[in-house]
């Protein structure tokens, strides 16, 4: 009997059976699924029973995958027959046909499997999928997706998902990334009954997340993991954050002579040109005053009346807003005056430290080499005189030198 019935299957040709307008698929799969060459294929698949249809769940029932152009002679086009014992495909049905569940397993999936499958069901009629599954079977596995939520901003807690599909859900691909060293991976069941696996991390965002890039690797074991291929994915982090690092620049560079026109820059981090700037004065006795119009470059001539005075800015986001520290203009010759008595202060320090160690190891040298013989009172006097002699004069000719030096 059972015979009889292969040979039925083997023997039909023509076109295959389309499912009635008003009716809905007898036989569920996925319409696209995608396999990565050398590894394998899981392929969910289910199906259902009109009230007005029969179904012998006693008699013998035979699950078929047909390669699809939807004409087959003499079984050319059937892939996998659940009766036989050798297939064209490695494929085997790992659902319970008693339990309207046809999921399949193909194995070790080429790249020439590539194609339209339909599935069927024999048993007292025949029920098959109204659309054919697409297969494509590819040798690079397909990039991982990473996850971003918009609008990243400052001080807020995010969640970043890299995830890639598991198409073969017992050698699923490992993931990896730059957030974090050996992510846990967790695999999900999605709703149409296929596998995604995922790696997720939550991050406090700072300034310094702006511009991170954020790389994800997916490893596949293929060839029962013998080999491994690998694609990834970057994305890079955009946070907004109050402004940092405020400060005035000058230009041209100190120093500065009255009559000159002088570019007050106000240079920050974390703000767009339609954001805010303003501009402050410190009077010399401590008075403040705004000038400038809304502005990152204020520029102005100088004046006697500009010494002692302070500039300051402000950048304001929607986040926040920042003052830069005070910034005085340094006047030609008044630079000069600061930079000589500073000079002028560490040549002195350096030459009077330099005379103490010279002094301390000639006297250890001249106290450790003197003879051994016994001097009169008068003769370690005069030694005496004639070293403090040497030294006032060492001392002397450095304070001479010291005073002689001129800057121009």
């Amino acid at each position: 009997m059972a015979a009889i019935m292969l040979l039925g299957v083997f023997f039909v040709s023509g076109a295959l059976a389309s499912c009635p307008e008003h009716a809905q698929p007898l036989v569920t799969t996925p319409q696209e699924m995608e396999a990565l060459s050398g590894s394998c294929l899981q392929i969910p698949c289910n199906f259902s029973i009109n009230a007005e249809e029969t179904f012998d769940r006693t008699g013998p029932t035979s699950g078929l995958w047909i390669k699809s152009d939807y004409y087959y002679i003499f079984g050319s086009k059937v892939v996998f027959n659940g009766n036989m014992m050798e297939n064209i495909y490695p494929m085997s049905l790992t659902g319970d046909l008693s339990q309207n569940d046809c999921s399949t397993l193909f194995s070790s999936v080429i790249t020439s499997y590539t194609g339209s499958y339909l599935f069927r069901i024999d048993n007292r009629r025949r029920m098959e999928t109204c659309d054919p599954l697409q297969i494509k079977v590819k040798d690079s596995p397909p990039s991982p997706t990473i996850e971003i939520p918009g609008d990243l901003k400052e001080a807020e807690s995010v969640t970043v998902t890299c995830s890639a599909p598991a198409p073969c859900p017992h050698s699923p691909p490992k993931l990896t990334w730059t957030l974090q060293q050996d992510p846990p991976n967790t695999m999900e069941e999605n709703p149409d009954r296929t596998f995604t696996t995922k790696i997720q991390k939550t991050l406090i965002l700072t300034d310094q997340h702006d511009g991170f890039n954020i790389t994800c690797s997916a490893s596949y074991p293929v060839n029962q993991g013998k080999d491994v291929k690998t694609a990834e994915e970057t994305k890079t982090l955009h946070v907004s954050y109050a402004p940092k690092d405020v400060t005035v620049v000058v230009s041209p560079a100190d120093p500065v002579s009255v009559g000159s026109v002088v570019n007050l820059t106000c240079s920050c981090r974390g703000i767009r040109a339609a954001d805010g700037f303003a501009w402050l004065m410190m009077m010399s006795d401590g008075r403040l005053h705004t000038m400038g119009d809304n502005t990152q470059l204020y520029v102005f001539e100088v004046t006697n009346s500009d010494r002692g005075r302070s500039y300051f800015c402000g950048c304001s986001n929607v986040l926040g807003l920042q003052l830069s520290k005070g910034r005085a203009l340094i006047f030609e010759g008044d630079h000069e005056t600061v930079d000589g008595h500073l000079i002028l202060k560490m040549l002195g320090i350096i030459m009077l430290v330099s005379t103490l160690v010279i002094f301390e190891c000639w006297f250890r040298s001249r106290r450790s080499s003197k003879p051994e013989k016994v001097f009169t009172r008068r003769g370690e006097d005069a030694a005496e005189a004639e070293y403090l002699n040497r030294v006032t004069n060492i001392l002397s000719h450095k304070e001479e030198g010291r005073r002689s030096v001129h800057f121009y």
